[in-house]
């Protein structure tokens, strides 16, 4: 089920950055050229700068080895309350000449700050987020349905595999 909405999301107002920092695991995600197509163990961990940008490290395990890239976010207009932020990788991180910059839009984050969905403007990218590697399947699936909501075609959608316990 998809719906086909004109406009971007929508995205939630408020969010109190030192809160949402630290480790969150990716429960599902669209598949990106970025991204390993095999990747296991995915997971952010975000750390607030003093300047007000955050830290991003963002890893995965492909075929047993640890892929890492580091980035910083900061918030798209500073003086909005809108959870709209911008990343800004190096690519390739050895060499950091060549910025790729990406948008980061929370829309959706429960009260607990345990799970979240984030995605962008052109819809091109998803991802679910909780800070267990698993989320239950009736959770889950209301936060799919709240990117059906917010016009996102959640057939792309792929569980990424997690271990039990996580890579430390």
């Amino acid at each position: 089920m998809t719906y086909h909405i004109e406009g971007v999301p929508e995205v939630v107002k408020g969010v109190d950055l030192k809160r949402y920092m630290g480790r969150w695991y990716e429960i599902a995600s669209f598949p990106s050229f970025f991204q390993p197509a095999n990747g296991v163990n995915t997971r952010a961990t975000y750390t607030l700068n003093s300047d007000g940008t955050v830290h991003v490290l963002n890893e995965t395990w492909n075929d047993g080895k640890r892929n890492s890239i580091k980035g910083t976010a900061y918030k798209a207009d500073p003086n909005s309350d809108e959870a709209k932020l911008k990343v800004k990788f190096n690519v390739p991180p050895f060499l950091p000449i060549i910025p790729v910059l990406g948008n980061y839009w929370i829309l959706y984050l429960d009260p607990y700050y345990h799970y979240a969905l984030i995605g962008e403007p052109t819809r091109a990218f998803l991802w679910i987020l909780c800070r267990e590697n698993h989320l239950n399947d009736e959770i889950y699936n209301q936060v799919v349905y709240k990117a059906v909501l917010q016009g996102y075609d959640v057939r792309k959608l792929h569980k990424t595999p997690q271990t039990n316990p996580p890579p430390q």
